[in-house]
């Protein structure tokens, strides 16, 4: 029972605040010379080498250099300008429009919280102006800045990758279709609303003096570049000319790229981006040693087995084990984060599933998309502190709270799709 003791004292300790990758690290040489002595951390070394060696993991700094590259070339207020004018006109087209430039930032630039505080500071503002719905405004910039955990390239899918010994552009290919399943929910929700409730969400008045056609080639002209990056991005994968790591290399120069047609390029916007890209790779890869060493000493101390042992005893085989699997990731996404999930729990459930004959790129894509609700969920939902720090003081935490609610439930409902639906979805 030592590594159960030391998985609930790792929980403890993460919801009273310590921080993760001592968290793990700390308890897992704890428990681990306590149960089988000092050696049991003697090939330590070749696994922190094995982890720097190698070259799938590579593409997370690459991917997050080009996110805050585009982030800060104000890409995000071109997309919401141009979005917001050509689809206003129609009842809850703000949100909707909030939505698409959610999904385009999320498969250019992926960074979760840039997202929400971009759309928050411009998208709010104008929805509130036209006496939007607040639970709707707020729950619709939220959900729809979380969609860069599942619409490639998204760092949870390389991370999943990695863990579960899957080819990454396998991944990346697996996630377009429940994507874009997911922003096509939003978007359905987003028009009932409006059509139920008219004045949940009304329409923006026209620029006077600009022609439809003149709206268009606006909007054109702000989505085309990126769209082009996301094209040569995903396409040189998908295409089998790239691996994930040279197409992120790849997106970065494309950033770099960009913000000079943006005419925002500076040698200050490329050192903060690579500062800002260090500080947010040191901390992954701090979890991930942190991780390996308490995934050591959970496996040593014989906690594997009985979590195994337990999973396979669970009533309905297969269905049963990932039904019980979905609900804890939930669960547990409440209180902690998914860099922790992928790298604690993932490892723990995934031999299991490979025992199950279970198709392992569903049963990632199955996680990635629980994960993305980890986001959103009260009362730690990163999404929903970022809105926070940036909404005006009009906006209460319970009209975030309660606007995020339906598009939990909406991806829960997309979750279940997946799980029951997995023809539909080419798995």
């Amino acid at each position: 029972m030592i590594g159960i003791i030391m998985f609930v004292v790792a929980l403890f300790a993460l919801l009273i605040g310590f921080p993760v990758a001592f968290t793990f690290g700390g308890i897992a040489l704890l428990f681990g010379v306590w149960a089988e002595g000092a050696d049991i951390f003697a090939f330590m070394p070749f696994r922190i080498m094995s982890i720097m060696q190698n070259t799938v993991l590579m593409a997370v700094p690459l991917f997050v250099f080009m996110g805050l590259v585009l982030q800060k070339t104000r890409l995000a207020e071109q997309l919401l300008e141009a979005m917001a004018r050509l689809f206003g006109g129609v009842r809850g087209g703000l949100a909707i429009s909030t939505v698409l430039v959610g999904s385009l930032l999320a498969a250019s630039t992926g960074v979760v919280g840039a997202s929400v505080v971009a759309m928050g500071l411009i998208s709010l503002p104008v929805m509130l102006k036209y006496q939007y719905n607040k639970g709707l405004a707020c729950g619709t910039i939220c959900a729809s800045g979380t969609l860069g955990q599942i619409i490639p390239p998204s760092i949870v899918l390389i991370l999943l990758g990695d863990v579960l010994g899957i080819p990454v552009g396998d991944l990346f290919q697996a996630a377009i279709w429940p994507g874009l399943i997911l922003v096509g929910t939003y978007i359905f929700y987003i028009l009932y609303i409006a059509f139920r409730y008219p004045e949940a969400a009304r329409a923006m008045e026209r620029i006077e003096g600009q022609s439809r056609r003149e709206e268009v080639i606006d909007a054109l002209k702000a989505v085309i570049p990126p769209l082009t990056l996301i094209i040569v991005v995903l396409g040189s994968i998908f295409a089998g000319i790239a691996t994930p790591t040279e197409s992120a290399a790849l997106g970065g120069i494309g950033a770099i790229a960009l913000s000079m047609i943006y005419r925002q390029f500076s040698w200050q916007l490329l050192y903060a981006s690579a500062f800002e890209t260090v500080k947010v790779t040191a901390m992954v890869f701090g979890i991930l040693l942190g991780a390996t060493a308490f995934s050591m000493a959970f496996t040593y101390t014989g906690g594997d087995y009985l979590v195994e042992e337990w999973m396979l005893a669970l009533p309905g085989e297969k269905w049963g084990f990932l039904i019980i699997t979905m609900l804890v990731i939930l669960l547990l996404g409440f209180f902690i984060d998914f860099v922790e999930i992928c790298f604690i729990i993932v490892p723990i459930l995934a031999p299991v599933a490979e025992l199950m004959g279970i198709n392992m790129t569903w049963f990632a894509i199955l996680i990635a998309m629980n994960l993305q609700s980890s986001f959103l969920t009260p009362p730690f939902g990163f999404s929903l502190f970022y809105l926070k720090g940036c909404a005006p003081q009009s906006i209460t935490t319970r009209d975030i709270y309660r606007g995020v609610m339906p598009f939990i439930f909406i991806q829960v409902a997309v979750l279940a799709s997946i799980l029951l639906l997995p023809e539909f979805y080419g798995f």
